[in-house]
């Protein structure tokens, strides 16, 4: 995987995780029908939903591979008679998209990439949403300024600008616009073990390595005696290159562009390959290449998944966090009281490479299968899925049991919902039963993201920016990280301090790889991540160095060059359509 998106859908399970609260979506029963409460263009059909119906959901977000249960699986029951069976590629491996398309029939319900949707829409395995969009109720009001764009970009396969697709994580603020209180990619350590070996000053990633050697010595176990390791890797988010690798990358102003997998991109424009002697992507190698040798990564890195590093982090048992949502594992306002969490430690000499707002999507979209059985119904799932109610459930839960309303009108998290997620809080049996993190949503992902207005508040889905946990949060951990940096929070200190390039969020279409390009490109990619962990584990410096002169000639040999060329063309249409969004504003 090279994108936010792709790393972020992976983990949704905790992309609404404040510093201080998790509250992932904790779904509830709806008594209302859908569609009826509210004025406005929707889907007049009249939809029977006496029949039960199971639909496939084909998912590249998901981590798990079956029927949906649990409250979530209950509240789609209930609401709609609706149940869903998800396929997924990261637990049946890459080939079942390959399979399936090949058969004709992905499933009705797809989650899938912008340059597998611009494969299928010429083949006819997605259907023309157009009027259905229109006819509905909420994503209605998301055509003119969010779906037209982003299907406008796929001209070359779609060029009266149909409705094929639906963008994910889609932000309705504007195209250069950054809301977060901390970058996606950033240093992220425990507070307190930092200050208890010191808190010395980070100028550069040696000193990062210093003191998380430091940690380590002082603080080997956790209190109820699980192994704490610096630093831990896994191997199922991997695409083009190693996902921790290229995500590290950021720290220092180099991104991975979408769909792209054999270079880098700066703010300034400036491309590099990875394979380069001075790219970002060899200098973040040669760090846990160095860290290994200081006996600070994880052992069990390269044979673990993705949900077992979660189980770690749920149990503080990993010291150097990089990704913001993975705060939420561990971090909770109660924990916050007493100066216990995990929070950004800026490095001197890092200069982040930021994003903004996904206001046109991040890289992957829903799309309805053309075999699709009962496509009104889907479309009221999806037109749903969107609305304050289903919002609300995605991100917040249900009221009454993760939130509640106050007397302003807004609302504030209750002492459950502030802690459902890392405790898998068991839900009452009239929602479903079972545990609050066991039932969430397996499709993992979402059209409209947390950050949107919800109408009744005024403020964004996401709770961490709601007016009552932004007061709750005041606590000691807050407040002693803003008096030690004096910033409020993080992305305000790296942007007085000059330290952060944010950039527009670009999401269009590419073009369609040729077949000859796109088996380079696999054969590439399974070459560079395969010895990019060769390289982390190797024995000495001379052994890492022998194995990039000799991936550096290799993958020459497989069509390297041609893949670049393909990339660098793909970067310079994102350097200049940012030019273009700058110069809108």
């Amino acid at each position: 995987m090279s994108n936010r998106h792709k790393a972020v859908e992976k983990s949704m399970v905790v992309l609404f995780a404040c510093i201080f609260t998790v509250t992932t979506a904790l779904a509830g029963c709806s008594k209302s029908e859908p569609g009826t409460d509210e004025k406005g263009p929707q889907n007049h059909t009249t939809i029977d939903h006496s029949k039960p119906l199971t639909l496939t959901v084909f998912s590249n977000a998901a981590n798990y591979q079956g029927e949906q249960t649990g409250w979530y699986g209950k509240l789609l029951k209930d609401k709609f008679n609706i149940t869903l069976n998800i396929l997924a590629p990261q637990v049946a491996g890459d080939q079942l998209y390959k399979t399936r398309s090949a058969a004709g029939d992905l499933g009705d319900i797809l989650i899938i990439e912008n340059s597998q949707l611009e494969e299928l829409i010429p083949v006819g395995l997605v259907m023309d949403i157009t009027d259905r969009v229109a006819n509905t109720k909420y994503l209605s009001k998301y055509v003119d300024n969010h779906f037209k764009p982003f299907n406008g970009g796929f001209d070359k396969v779609n060029p009266e600008g149909k409705i094929y697709g639906l963008p994910t994580f889609v932000a309705d603020t504007s195209p250069t616009t950054f809301s977060e209180e901390l970058p996606y990619s950033s240093p992220i350590l425990p507070w307190d073990y930092y200050k208890g070996v010191g808190a010395p000053k980070l100028n550069n990633l040696s000193d990062l390595l210093s003191v998380l050697k430091k940690m380590q010595e002082e603080y080997p176990k956790t209190p109820d005696g699980k192994p704490i390791v610096p630093i831990t890797l896994w191997k199922d988010w991997d695409g083009g290159g190693m996902e921790n690798v290229r995500w590290l990358s950021n720290w220092y102003g180099y991104e991975q562009p979408n769909g792209t997998s054999t270079i880098q991109l700066n703010a300034k424009g400036d491309i590099a390959p990875l394979i380069d002697d001075n790219s970002m992507y060899k200098k973040i190698l040669q760090f846990y290449f160095t860290a290994n040798q200081m006996g600070l990564i994880d052992p069990d890195s390269a044979s673990q998944d993705w949900n077992k590093v979660a189980e770690k982090l749920t149990n503080k048992q990993v010291l150097l966090l990089w990704y913001s949502w993975q705060r939420g594992f561990y971090n909770s306002i109660e924990r916050g009281m007493n100066g216990d969490g995990n929070v950004a430690v800026p490095i001197a000499d890092t200069r982040i490479i930021q994003s903004s707002d996904a206001y046109y999507g991040s890289g992957r979209v829903f799309a309805i299968g053309s075999k699709a059985k009962e496509p009104d119904r889907i479309m009221e799932f999806l037109d749903w899925f969107v609305s304050p109610e289903g919002l609300r459930y995605t991100t917040n839960g249900f009221e009454g049991f993760n939130y509640e309303k106050t007397a302003d009108g807004k609302f504030k998290l209750t002492q459950v919902g502030q802690t459902a997620f890392q405790e898998n809080t068991p839900v009452p049996e009239e929602y479903g039963g079972g545990g609050y993190q066991d039932g969430q949503s397996k499709i993992n992902s979402m059209i409209m993201s947390d950050f949107v207005k919800d109408p009744d508040s005024g403020e964004f889905y996401n709770n961490n920016y709601w007016s009552s946990t932004i007061e709750a949060n005041k606590t000691t951990l807050t407040t002693d990280w803003q008096s030690t940096f004096n910033a409020t929070n993080a992305t305000e200190y790296y942007l007085k301090n000059n330290m952060i390039d944010i950039v527009p969020n670009i999401n269009t279409s590419f073009g369609v790889d040729s077949s000859d390009i796109k088996n380079k490109r696999s054969q590439i990619s399974d070459y560079v991540k395969n010895t990019s962990w060769k390289m982390i584990f190797a024995k000495n410096q001379g052994d890492f160095d022998q194995l990039w002169a000799k991936m550096k000639t290799d993958v020459v040999g497989l069509g390297w060059n041609d893949v670049v060329a393909s990339d660098t063309e793909k970067a310079k249409k994102i350097v200049q359509m940012r030019a273009e969004a700058l110069a809108s504003k």
